[in-house]
């Protein structure tokens, strides 16, 4: 769990890490503290940060140290004072099910690392259901429409955001694409299966004229997916007049479909590059076996040891790779290697076959070596 948590008593440590290591949400924690001030005593409580709705939604839970049998109290934000999960649902008529009042508090079993995992997960699910519903009682026509015609698209979450300094706006997590990127990547090495979302924010209570605006839109996906495809780069549909969500979220889906079925037969476009590197570099000392992003070659000119670094973007062959040099025998004040600038000044072209293109890379490292190596052997004199 990191720094800090020594004092946390090992049956609240092992409901924290079980909870962390096997959400399927990546949760954080933001601050863990006692409830004993004076004492230094045993952390009993943290502070909790759920995703949600691409957001955050930030939760207090509150052990007590010194009475293991009983469940954890949870302190919601102070906007949620209206949230109360355990009276939204009718009781199970099955007195084991994790879904009800009296197997989640009343039968709380300290020894089992589940119980909390089972517990946050049910609190957050509740909260979707909540969200809902406040959501669904907004008098905003436009909003009810927009709803019914999403509201049975799986994963969906929406969120009611209120401002002391303006009106009301509803918020919507979209999420897109059914198809499971994680396993159109070979050798994939993500815990948390990728998503991409499309953000909409609608304002409430405005009396719209014959033509509403258009909401605010943006696309939102894990910071991890940008090792195969940025998002950040898309430039989205127009919103047309009269439009509705259910219009516009199909052209969407399938241009970023192509999108991403194009960013995954790249990484093997990446890899023949590498690959053809290696031909006139010889075998890379590292390389990045998956998204074949990066790859560093050991090489030599005259008494001059240095390695190559290669960046490969994402939109590769469209894009040129960066290349930057690092001595392996001269340092700077700080004892840290000697590097060259970040290079894509050389000779390229995006239609060259990947021979040709390590072809004349090799052309261009064999005098920019010669660059190098006076340079290093400058900076070792003003040392």
């Amino acid at each position: 769990m990191g720094a800090g948590t020594e004092n946390v008593p090992p049956f609240i440590g092992a409901q924290l890490s079980h909870l962390l290591s096997h959400s399927r949400l990546t949760l954080k924690i933001d601050q863990l503290w006692s409830s004993d001030k004076y004492n230094s005593g045993l952390i009993d409580r943290f502070t909790l940060l759920i995703p949600y709705c691409l957001d955050f939604i930030k939760w207090d839970i509150i052990f007590d140290a010194e009475s293991p049998n009983v469940a954890p109290d949870v302190i919601f934000g102070p906007e949620d004072e209206h949230f109360h999960p355990f009276h939204m649902s009718p009781p199970s008529v099955e007195p084991n099910n994790n879904n009800n009042n009296s197997s989640l508090l009343s039968d709380w079993n300290y020894k089992d690392p589940k119980c909390l995992l089972n517990f946050i997960q049910f609190l957050r699910d509740q909260y979707v259901l909540y969200q809902a519903k406040r959501v669904g009682e907004v008098d905003d026509d436009r909003l009810k429409f927009e709803i019914s015609t999403i509201v049975s698209r799986e994963g969906l979450e929406m969120h009611m955001c209120s401002f002391v300094d303006k009106s009301e706006e509803v918020k919507f997590a979209v999420p897109l694409l059914d198809m499971n990127i994680n396993k159109m990547v070979s050798g994939c090495p993500w815990r948390q299966s990728q998503k991409i979302y499309l953000q909409v924010v609608y304002p409430v209570g405005r009396k719209y004229m014959s033509a509403p605006s258009a909401p605010r839109l943006k696309l939102v996906s894990s910071s991890e997916l940008k090792a195969l495809y940025s998002i950040d780069d898309v430039k989205l549909p127009p919103w047309l007049n009269g439009m509705c969500l259910a219009e516009y979220l199909p052209n969407l889906e399938e241009y970023l479909e192509k999108q991403v079925l194009e960013a995954v037969s790249l990484i093997d476009v990446r890899r023949q590059f590498i690959e053809a590197l290696a031909d006139e570099l010889g075998r890379p000392v590292e390389a990045d076996p998956v998204f074949c992003r990066k790859a560093t070659f050991l090489s030599a000119s005259g008494v001059l040891t240095f390695l190559v670094h290669f960046v490969i973007p994402t939109q590769f062959p469209k894009q040129q790779p960066v290349i930057m040099l690092q001595s392996s025998q001269h340092f700077n004040a700080q004892m840290a290697p000697l590097k060259s600038r970040p290079m894509s000044d050389y000779p390229w072209s995006p239609r060259w076959e990947p021979s040709l293109m390590a072809e004349r890379i090799f052309e261009f490292l064999v005098d920019e070596a010669l660059n190098f190596k006076r340079q290093c052997s400058e900076g070792q004199l003003q040392l």
